[in-house]
Formats: structure tokens, C-alpha cells, sequence
């Protein structure tokens, strides 16, 4: 069962295991990552947000930091693993443009732009994960392995 978002078509090429899990987003609420553990009743560390970021200084201006909803991430040690100088959550206008998704639905998955991605370390301790499916009020469980995978990237300890 797919929805069709790019995230999604992205997993069924990559024949990816992945369970799909809808909620009700309230519009009204822009705590985007909060909303989907309540919704959802998951733990905060195995729900990861998606965050566009851009670096200077380094080999790609643009790069994707997919970390735990109950943390912070680091830009100084993300800066550091994308061998930038600096790093800085992009503008949301440019990460919607380049990623072809709305902020609160930005997938790591299928975005309309290749980018350098980092998931935090802190991944690998659970046999799933869930990220955003690609719109708002979805996200998908896949193993980390597998979102690496599709999304060549590297883990990484961006989270405090």
C-alpha cells in the first residue's frame, strides 16, 4: 500500500520493507515531530525529524541531518562530519524548494535533490526506525540500515 509520495515510490522501487503509519495532523500545530510521537504513541528516540541544513564552507552547501525528535542536533559536530565550517538550519523556502517537500513533511527519502544525508548514531540501536513518508500526518518504519541504504548515508553522532 502506497500513498504515492516520493518517499514512498522511493522505498517500493528499492523493494524496502516499510510499514506506513497515517495520523491526524492538526494544522494548527507546528511542533511537527511532537505531533506525530503523540499521535502515534511512539518513543521519541525511534521517531526522527528531518532537517535541511545548510553548510558553508565545505564540499555541498546543502545537507540532511535526520535526527531523534526527543534531541537537539548538534550543528557544530554536523558541520564537522560534512567538512564544513559552519552549518545552519536552511531557510524554509530553500528546503522546500530543493527537497520538494513542506516543512513538517520533509522526508530524507526521495527529495526532488540528492543530498549528502547523516543519520545520528543513535539509529542503530533499534531494530526500526520512523521518518516522515512525505506529507504531513504520514510517516514510515523501516529499518535504519535500510534508510541508509536508499538515502547513501552515513550515521553519525549529530544529536545531544
Amino acid at each position: 500500500m502506497s500513498t504515492g509520495t516520493p518517499a514512498t515510490k522511493a522505498l517500493d522501487r528499492a523493494k524496502v520493507p516499510h510499514t506506513l503509519l497515517p495520523y491526524e495532523h492538526d494544522p494548527a500545530n507546528v511542533h511537527f515531530g511532537d505531533e506525530a510521537v503523540l499521535a502515534l504513541g511512539q518513543d521519541p528516540h525511534q521517531v526522527f525529524k528531518t532537517l535541511v541544513v545548510a553548510c558553508t564552507g565545505g564540499p555541498s552547501p546543502l545537507v540532511v541531518a535526520v535526527v531523534p525528535v526527543a534531541q537537539q542536533l548538534d550543528l557544530k559536530a554536523l558541520a564537522s562530519e560534512a567538512g564544513a565550517k559552519r552549518a545552519a538550519l536552511a531557510d524554509h523556502a530553500v528546503a522546500e524548494r530543493t527537497t520538494g517537500y513542506v516543512v513538517g513533511g520533509i522526508s530524507p527519502l526521495g527529495q526532488r535533490k540528492s543530498l549528502p544525508t547523516f543519520i545520528d548514531a543513535s539509529a542503530q540501536a533499534f531494530a526500526t526506525m520512523m521518518v516522515s513518508a512525505g506529507k504531513r500526518g504520514l510517516q514510515v518504519e523501516l529499518s535504519p540500515a535500510d534508510l541508509a541504504r536508499v538515502t547513501r548515508a552515513s550515521f553519525v553522532a549529530i544529536a545531544r
